[in-house]
């Protein structure tokens, strides 16, 4: 059984994605290789709303976190698919503008926006602003009023909720980088300054309590909090909330350890909390906007790889040495995430070795997994991980100047490059003598 339901095993006993021999794609196209199912996340872009229409009669908007995986081509799948995207950076919008996406269903993140980024928001019509701080609500202020514009905020609440995730991917707690802080009344005041400002219009709240949740409990109890702050709102300053962004953060299926609850029932719970509340408050249900990101791209990707290099140390372990590594895929060497693992051409075969995996980068803490179950592995295989398709082609870099892989997309047993494996030349094309 694989982590995701578009992998299979095909007569010559290799690992398909989308019905597509990855053996053979490794072939065609090289490794490393980052591959995308096209089919999939289209399949749970459907899921996300559907479930809008399903629990919220429609009101509300599915934005697709495009930091998970951000490419044109990825943009434009969400623009026919009717999402909404989140973008966190001048360069995210940029992209999603480039193929045509509607600014008004784009929301804008970022704890510290530039300038730039700020009159680039404006210019172009971003529907959403979400705003961090206190002194980011004062230079989109002067901003919007220096270019006659009036700014579509939301503000970014940290509702004080346990996500019980990685430390490093907590963001709902108190002590975040990101939002305004419930519990010290600070988001309280900013409200009342928003309110003042001559060319800010705040249409609602937003809270993200952190990533890879399997618990649908902080969710519920996250909506209830940002809904009371809303009742507090209107029964304090006599202003309506109409809009409540309730992020994302949904789980998935990374290894056959883990056990990701049904999209379909966060939406329905959370959906019951919210009517609930907004019943006992006598507030209307306001239009709810979610973030999914990885849930999204990773379940949709794999990487392919070549093994270069198996060295047995006895009694200690075995590392396998593949020609990538956290150049794209730091999230190992940041996290501990871990992976599943198949020897792509040995698939059908049981997993018989324990192994480390090893990149070629010159850094001790470059790899991949460690205690690793996989197929006898040997110099010359394809080595695939699986659930790739968020955080990797995305976090990606350059260390050690090695050039980033390509992306390809699968879509209906076909496949095409959607980002170009860059060369020696890109590389250095930046740098001056």
């Amino acid at each position: 059984m694989f982590v995701s339901k578009n992998l299979s095993v095909n007569e010559k006993g290799h690992l398909t994605a989308g019905g597509i021999d990855t053996v053979e794609l490794a072939k065609e196209y090289g490794t490393p290789l980052y591959v995308m199912d096209e089919d999939l996340i289209r399949e749970h872009c459907r899921s996300f709303k559907q479930s809008i229409d399903k629990y919220y009669g429609g009101e509300g908007l599915a934005c697709y976190a495009s930091k998970a995986f951000c490419c044109r081509a990825m943009c434009k799948i969400m623009l026919e698919e009717g999402m909404g995207l989140d973008v966190v950076s001048e360069g995210e919008l940029y992209t999603a503008l480039s193929v045509g996406f509607p600014p008004e269903r784009i929301c804008f993140h970022g704890n510290n926006k530039t300038d730039s980024e700020i009159a680039f928001a404006l210019e172009k019509g971003v529907g959403r602003i979400i705003v961090d701080n206190i002194f980011e609500l004062e230079r989109l202020n002067a901003l919007a009023e220096k270019t006659g514009l009036t700014a579509n905020i939301m503000y970014r609440i940290k509702p004080g909720i346990d996500a019980h995730t990685h430390n490093f991917i907590m963001t709902g707690q108190i002590d975040s980088k990101f939002g305004f802080a419930l519990e010290t009344g600070e988001a309280f005041e900013a409200v009342k300054k928003a309110i003042e400002c001559s060319h800010i219009n705040l249409v609602g709240l937003h809270c993200h309590i952190g990533s890879q949740i399997f618990d649908i409990d902080p969710f519920v109890r996250a909506a209830e909090v940002m809904l009371t702050f809303i009742a507090k709102i209107r029964d304090e300053l006599k202003f309506e909330v109409k809009e409540l962004n309730l992020g994302g953060g949904f789980g998935i299926k990374y290894t056959e350890e883990d056990a990701p609850v049904a999209y379909d029932r966060y939406m329905e719970k959370v959906s019951e909390k919210v009517k609930e509340v907004c019943a006992e408050k006598n507030i209307a249900l306001p239009f709810i906007l979610i973030e999914p990101g990885r849930s999204v791209a990773a379940p949709a990707g794999i990487t392919l790889y070549t093994v270069g290099g198996r060295k047995v140390i006895p009694n200690i372990r075995t590392y396998i040495s593949v020609d990538g590594g956290m150049g794209d895929n730091p999230r190992y060497a940041l996290y501990q995430s871990k992976y599943d693992f198949e020897v792509a051409n040995k698939a059908a075969e049981p997993k018989t070795d324990v192994v480390t995996v090893a990149g070629k980068c010159c850094e001790t803490g470059d790899l991949l997994g460690e205690g690793v179950s996989v197929q006898h592995v040997e110099v010359g295989d394809t080595l695939a991980v699986l659930a790739t398709g968020a955080y990797n082609y995305s976090m990606s870099s350059n260390y050690n100047r090695i050039p980033k892989p390509a992306v390809v997309m699968i879509k209906g047993g076909e496949s095409r490059v959607v980002v170009k494996r860059e060369t020696l030349d890109d590389v250095i094309r930046n740098d001056l003598l």
